[in-house]
């Protein structure tokens, strides 16, 4: 560290003058507004760190001042702090370990008590820390106390649009909009990172489980911040707080006698040391005799198996014959529980929103009556029982991941109970897909009920359907669908594949991404509609007021624009409240085309030019369009903040709209007064041009299959002759439908894990089955399953 400067006997007007700098330098830096471009609420102290940085954490900043002070008593103020030293702050800081920034502190620190045990009295060390941690939201008396969690992304995969438009934009939408009315909000997710794909994924790249889980949490941080997911806390699971939360929730359950425990036989792999998870063994199924059925389902009669009743079993790591061993575990005794699930929830439902598939779908796991859930594995990556019977085994990811809300909050925040222990005060919404309602709504409540520690329930529990990819499925093997890595590298802004994304969601249905409706929906709505309406009221004030909002004498057409503009506001509010997301969209767009039709009919860049009556008449349309543009700024927040914020600073608009246009039922008042002065006027939107679309669609459609008739007949001849497949094998095909029949067997898994309704079950496993079929054919094989065999030797 450079530049310390002790003084051994101060000046007493430098000492007064330091304690006066001092306490204006703390007012400076904790009040006064730093603006920080890529927050979304950017008025935060931060430090600007010479590589173009901000120092700073979502829960914490720190400032390093470097202050210098010579002998005589000038003064220097610098930012001449060592680098690694920055960088060192800079990650402990925003990995959110505390404990950490005190080892980085400890070397100046020493520097310090060095210096004064030589008898030097400093009036002002070298090195000043000031660590400013922001307040955390914390629950609020006589406000709306909401907490909101987004369904946790699995931490060994890349999360493709689906998954990022089913938790976390939805949720991201709701907490912004929960902020403009006001509400006392935080907003977490994180990474879950323990379990069996963690385990299997880090052994498929050759790295530790551990190094898996920091490598793609890093990813999913870098997607969602690009998707500008504007979480309180984004954290993982694989924490100090998880173990300790998930443990104190276990002994409770064991204290109050919901936990129960049972012989389970199991596959153990000798060659590998380990009992094998379900997805760790294949072999011939019991009841149809298909030769790769998995250890927890056949792909292809659809029946449920017992890994053991498997016939010539295979461990799937070394291809070795496993043996049947015993093993003891723990249950969670879900028919103990169930009449208090039950009373919970049928209040819980009734006065909270849950989407109808949420209700739907938990009503049918109580509709045949709770079994017993077993709540650990014999793994070894996860959070351990602290039963001393059952210490070499982890908690079962499904009764750990849950959790996961809790530890990431206490991680936030130490005062973490006020919002987890707390239903009085706090409302819990819960935002995922369809295939994780029955943890949430039956399993993992049941944990809480069961530890009776007055523990904060899901009162909204908000889950979409499937978002799939054009008339396909998403794959990130088979190059098909956009994932959220991939976004960015379209050149397509973030706002937009929100808005697309919002448009589409699947509220209701099941929905698709389509690459020619996202260009119809960007061309038509954002370009056309809502860009054109805002660009032309502001370009009117810019080029016929010299940029200065003009007098407005309202008539009656406007007066009932006004009256229509406010009752989509109020449909825009409502629906909010209630989570409609992409029904009050349209309600935005609604209002931009009132306001293009407005400016149609009256034509102010006629009038302007006439007599001083129609050049008022002008200016009226002019004013009352630009604060309409005014309002659309605020209702767009929730959805495309970039473009908000971008319509405010080009209209110049005070910052206190945010705040008053949507209390209430809402409020839509003249924000830009006669005289407001806006900024430099510049269109919002670009086209998005066909060729531009079709190049994209191309890119992620995936390998495609060659198509004779789309060739003139001699290359058509030529092409087929040089893929035609050797003996009826295609290796190219096999491989795709290989990853296809897989993802067929995961959808007809989760439906019977929802006890979906027969009908879609048996579609889904007919097309699973022909999918089989194809795939037994690419690889020149009879579509007929095999013979069974005699066991090996």
């Amino acid at each position: 560290m450079t530049n310390h400067v002790l003084s051994e006997s101060p000046h007493v007007e430098t000492v007064i003058f330091h304690f006066i700098f001092s306490f204006y330098l703390f007012i400076y830096l904790f009040f006064s507004e730093k603006v920080v471009p890529f927050l979304s609420r950017p008025a935060l102290p931060a430090l600007l760190l010479s590589s173009g940085q901000h120092l700073f954490s979502s829960n914490a900043i720190c400032r390093s001042v470097d202050l210098i002070i010579s002998s005589k008593g000038q003064m220097q103020v610098g930012m001449n702090v060592e680098p690694a030293l920055l960088e060192a702050l800079h990650i402990a800081v925003v990995q959110g370990k505390g404990s950490e920034v005190s080892k980085v502190l400890q070397g100046p620190l020493n520097s310090l008590d060095q210096s004064l045990s030589k008898g030097n009295t400093p009036y002002l060390t070298g090195i000043c820390f000031f660590f400013f941690f922001f307040p955390t939201s914390l629950p609020q008396e006589g406000k709306r106390n909401l907490l909101v969690t987004s369904a946790l992304p699995y931490v060994n995969n890349v999360p493709h649009l689906g998954n990022i438009i089913g938790c976390v934009l939805s949720a991201d939408v709701f907490s912004r909009y929960g902020r403009l009315r006001d509400w006392n909000m935080l907003f977490v997710c994180g990474t879950d990172e323990y379990g069996t794909a963690t385990e299997n994924k880090a052994r498929e790249e050759g790295l530790t489980p551990q190094q898996i889980c920091d490598k793609y949490h890093a990813i999913h941080s870098s997607i969602y911040k690009w998707f500008q997911i504007d979480f309180d806390y984004f954290g993982r699971t694989t924490t100090e707080k998880q173990t300790e939360i998930a443990q104190d929730i276990f002994w409770r359950l064991h204290k109050h006698d919901f936990l129960m425990e049972d012989t389970v036989e199991q596959l153990r792999c000798e060659s590998c040391q380990r009992f094998l998870a379900d997805r760790f063994v294949e072999g011939i199924c019991p009841h149809c005799t298909y030769p790769e059925a998995r250890g927890d389902q056949c792909d292809k009669c659809g029946r449920l198996i017992n890994a053991v009743e498997l016939r010539e079993p295979q461990c799937k790591v070394c291809r070795q014959t496993p043996v049947i061993r015993s093993s003891k575990h723990l249950f969670l005794d879900l028919p103990k529980l169930e009449t208090q699930l039950e009373q919970w929830l049928d209040k819980s439902t009734s006065t909270g929103d849950w989407t109808a598939n949420a209700k739907q779908i938990t009503r049918s796991w109580l509709r045949d009556g709770l079994k017993p859930r077993c709540i650990t594995r014999d793994l070894k990556w996860g959070t351990p029982v602290p039963h001393p019977d059952f210490k070499e085994k982890v908690f079962y990811v499904w009764f750990d991941a849950p959790i996961g809300y809790l530890s990431i909050t206490a991680n936030y925040t130490d005062k973490w109970e006020k919002w987890w222990k707390n239903p009085d005060q706090v409302e819990l919404y819960n935002f995922m897909a369809k295939d994780n309602v029955p943890f949430h709504s039956v399993v993992f409540p049941c944990s809480l009920l069961g530890a009776q520690d007055n523990y904060t329930l899901v009162g909204h529990l908000v889950a979409t359907e499937y978002l799939n990819y054009e008339d396909t499925k998403f794959s990130k093997s088979r190059g098909v669908g956009v994932f959220g890595d991939m976004a960015k590298d379209t050149n397509i802004p973030s706002d937009v594949w929100r808005f697309y994304l919002l448009y589409v969601r699947p509220e209701g249905q099941d929905s698709a991404f389509s690459w020619a409706d996202m260009a119809t929906k960007n061309n038509s709505e954002l370009l056309n509609n809502l860009g054109n309406f805002i660009n032309r009221a502001g370009m009117f004030v810019t080029k016929f007021f010299d940029g200065c909002v003009p007098v407005m004498e309202l008539q009656q057409e406007d007066k009932k624009l006004l009256a229509l503009v406010g009752w989509e506001l109020q449909q825009y509010i409502q629906l909010m409240d209630k989570v409609k997301i992409r029904d009050a969209l349209k309600h935005i767009l609604n209002i931009s085309r009132h306001g293009n039709q407005y400016i149609q009919v009256n034509e102010p860049w006629k009038k302007i030019k006439g007599e001083d009556t129609e050049r008022l008449r002008a200016g009226t349309v002019t004013g009352v369009s630009v604060n309409i543009a005014c309002l659309l700024s605020v209702m767009l927040f929730p959805y495309m903040p970039t473009v908000s914020q971008t319509i405010r600073d080009q209209l110049n608009a005070p910052q206190s709209i945010i705040s008053t246009m949507l209390q209430g039922n809402g409020t839509f008042v003249c924000a830009l007064s006669a005289g407001h002065r806006v900024g430099t006027v510049s269109p919002l939107f670009q086209k998005l041009e066909v060729d531009q679309i079709e190049a994209l669609k191309k890119r992620f459609s995936g390998q495609q299959v060659f198509d004779p008739a789309a060739v003139p007949a001699p290359a058509a001849a030529a092409a087929a002759a040089e893929v035609a497949p050797v003996n009826g094998v295609d290796p190219e095909k096999a491989k795709q439908l290989t990853q296809a029949v897989a993802e067929q067997g995961d959808k007809v898994r989760a439906l019977k894990t929802q006890k979906a309704d027969k009908a879609v079950i048996t579609a889904e496993v007919t097309k699973l089955l022909d999918l089989k079929k194809q795939l037994a054919l690419a690889e020149g094989k009879s579509p007929e399953p095999a013979p069974q065999k005699g066991k090996k030797k």
